[in-house]
């Protein structure tokens, strides 16, 4: 499980000229495949005189990464992979990465090709804001109240974050925790209260 991850701050484009066929690299956060959808029909407005509109994307998911590569008539595997393949080298997750193609009349064989996509999806990355996504789980513990020290004193060891707390019948707390740090956290709940503390993910 990962508890942070790289982004970008705002969407960047940038372009490059190859044998006069033009090249813009557009790169925008996104956290979910509607949401790309959504920025790619605005994309294909604005550029609907274009060639071609090839992209990746990488979502952050459940358990593993969410790939999508789109060469968008270029010849196979020339456009769609190498965007990619400079997403993954910054280590970005969120992140849709568009490169729209104007063609210049001569043709770039398929090295060309695969080097223009590269190159103007790097630089657009060389010129945006790269910023940290923390992540974090949210739960909520119920206990006896009479377990009220034990619990709050592994939520404290675990250096959880406290959102909320109430006693009234039975104790409540909620907890926003790293991803990694749950498997352990909730065993060692079952083992400090005598598995009479329950708990549950919410929202």
């Amino acid at each position: 499980m990962i508890d942070s991850y790289l982004t970008l701050k705002e969407p960047v484009s940038t372009r490059i000229t190859r044998k006069k066929s033009r090249f813009i690299g557009l790169l925008y956060p996104a956290i979910s495949e509607k949401e790309i959808e959504e920025i790619l029909g605005r994309v294909r407005r604005n550029y609907h005189d274009a060639s071609h509109v090839c992209y990746a994307y990488r979502l952050m998911g459940e358990s593993d990464p969410i790939v999508y590569t789109e060469d968008a008539g270029e010849p196979a595997g020339s456009a769609g992979g190498p965007i990619m393949q400079q997403v993954e080298a910054a280590k970005l997750y969120n992140v849709l990465a568009v490169v729209v193609r104007y063609f210049g009349g001569k043709k770039l064989g398929l090295g060309g090709l695969i080097r223009a996509y590269a190159d103007v999806t790097k630089e657009a990355l060389g010129e945006a804001t790269i910023v940290e996504v923390k992540r974090h789980v949210k739960i909520e513990i119920r206990f006896p109240p009479e377990l009220g020290s034990a619990v709050m004193g592994l939520i404290h060891r675990h250096t959880a974050n406290v959102e909320k707390v109430t006693y009234d019948e039975v104790g409540h707390v909620r907890i926003l925790l790293p991803p990694s740090l749950l498997p352990r956290f909730t065993t060692e709940l079952k083992e400090a209260s005598g598995a009479r503390a329950s708990w549950e993910e919410v929202q």
